[in-house]
């Protein structure tokens, strides 16, 4: 659950979720990493409030350059992404979460100072929100994760065609397996609601 949706709950329904997170033992208003390990993860970091911050084009592109430098800069496999103006998903292969979550918080940090410097609101707006995460299960989750990303322009009205949002991997697999591939692993994996739990949307 985002940071969010919780706050547009009542004090008895924010009691009973902190009751739910001691209950397993999870960070009480944090995001839980219960998988740390070498693997793939799908995630999901949101701006403060879901805020379009990122709603110039020009915001977009160079955040899509800069998280792309950084991932790679900690030997991430990025094999999925959107960037969107208020969140950004991601499927990346990873030796160490905790690596993921070092570069991403001084990349957050960064992007927070400049943003809010350019926009006026230094000291005034909190920019991002902790990032979640789901390690993927298996071939199949995979997929999934992939077209529910892909799909994500189109999920939130942005756009009719998924091929139509600029700040997406979708483009270079179109580039690399064609469209026939994407069609092929969108009907064998499609994308459902149980994706949209795990990507906290």
């Amino acid at each position: 659950m985002t940071d969010y949706i919780y706050r547009q709950l009542t004090p008895e329904e924010r009691a009973e979720i902190v009751c739910q997170r001691r209950a397993k033992g999870n960070p009480i208003h944090a995001p839980p990493h219960p998988f740390r390990q070498a693997g793939y993860y799908a995630i999901t970091a949101a701006n403060f409030d879901h805020s379009p911050i990122m709603a110039l084009a020009q915001r977009c592109t160079d955040f899509e350059a800069m998280l792309l430098e950084v991932l790679s800069g900690i030997d991430a496999n990025v094999v999925g992404w959107v960037i969107l103006p208020n969140h950004y998903h991601l499927l990346v292969g990873l030796q160490l979460l905790d690596d993921f979550s070092t570069a991403i918080q001084r990349l957050h940090g960064r992007t927070s100072h400049d943003w809010n410097l350019e926009d006026g609101l230094t000291g005034k707006r909190r920019v991002w929100y902790k990032f979640y995460d789901r390690q993927i299960r298996n071939q199949r989750h995979y997929y999934k994760a992939l077209n529910y990303i892909h799909y994500n322009p189109v999920k939130h009205n942005y756009v009719h065609d998924p091929y139509e949002w600029p700040w997406t991997s979708l483009h270079n697999y179109f580039e690399d397996k064609g469209r026939e591939w994407l069609r092929l692993q969108w009907h064998e994996f499609p994308p459902d609601n149980e994706m949209s739990e795990e990507f906290q949307e």
